[in-house]
């Protein structure tokens, strides 16, 4: 191992991990250069250990004076399982970032911000943004279940008010994040700005919702991504009936211009592979 190897390794190191939902955790990773220069809306690109796969995963906080960024995670590949069965103090091999480019804060007035499932870990910063420049930020946590549900105080400390709604009603308002939206909308609490970030079809029916209410209404998508430069081309997306790349471009974007039906077609190229990949992990590391 060279030095640089090995200074490298020091400065990833993951300080602590815990569990937030079923196969959903929590990593605060030392990174000090990434937890300095971050800003709402940015990402980080991972590798768990030499030659694995580069991940894009959302900074979900950071603590510059401790030098280190919060990531949550979901296992749902080989990758992400190979990540939540690292102990604390190991590494990762690689974090690079923050990349992207920056959520546009301003003063805009009512602002939901809208996190489905996973979602709420990269809505998060979003909504601290958008408080600290004045906005009052309603922040609307939307899962399946009680259980998918994460991150109530960290948003209830970044929002002036969070609502609850799971799809059985198990805590919360019962209802879907459309329905959030509209409740809003009928008590006359009309947002003046919708950032939503979730599963891709709860993005796309809240996006249809809102440009028929005239909303603006901003999403961040997560595609396939290999380089985070715009150099391969996997995170492509159309947007507005133009090419864009998530990593250089995004990964926020007008979600009322996004083919979102293209953007589920490009997910599912490797999902057989990927699924194959990650039953065979499991069952060599149970």
């Amino acid at each position: 191992m060279t030095a640089t190897t090995g200074i490298e390794r020091a400065v990833h190191t993951l300080i602590e991990k815990r569990a937030l939902a079923p196969r959903v955790t929590l990593y605060r990773i030392l990174a000090p250069a990434v937890a300095d220069a971050r800003k709402p809306g940015q990402f980080v690109i991972v590798r768990v250990a030499e030659g694995g796969e580069r991940i894009p995963l959302t900074i979900a906080d950071a603590d510059p004076k401790n030098g280190t960024i919060t990531l949550v995670v979901q296992e749902v590949g080989t990758s992400t399982a190979k990540m939540a069965r690292l102990p604390v103090g190991t590494a990762v091999a690689d974090v690079v970032g923050p990349l992207g480019s920056p959520t546009h804060i301003e003063r805009v007035g009512l602002v939901a911000c809208v996190g489905g499932g996973i979602g709420i870990a990269p809505v998060h910063p979003i909504a601290q943004g958008m408080h600290a420049a004045g906005n009052q930020v309603i922040s609307l946590l939307c899962a399946r279940n009680r259980d998918l549900l994460f991150f109530r105080e960290e948003m209830r400390r970044a929002s002036d008010e969070v609502r609850i709604y799971t799809d059985d009603g198990s805590e919360g308002k019962k209802g879907l994040a459309t329905d959030a939206i509209n409740d809003l909308v009928k008590e006359g609490r009309r947002p003046n700005l919708v950032v939503a970030i979730g599963p891709v079809p709860m993005m796309k029916f809240l996006s249809r919702l809102t440009k028929e209410l005239g909303i603006p209404t901003v999403v961040s998508l997560n595609p396939v991504m290999v380089d985070g430069t715009g150099m391969c081309g996997g995170c492509r997306v159309t947007v507005g009936g133009k090419t864009k790349f998530v990593c250089v471009d995004g990964p926020e974007f007008d979600g009322h211009q996004v083919d979102f039906d293209e953007l589920v077609r490009r997910q599912a190229v490797y999902r057989e592979e990927e699924k194959l990949s990650y039953e065979r992990f499991t069952k060599e590391h149970p």
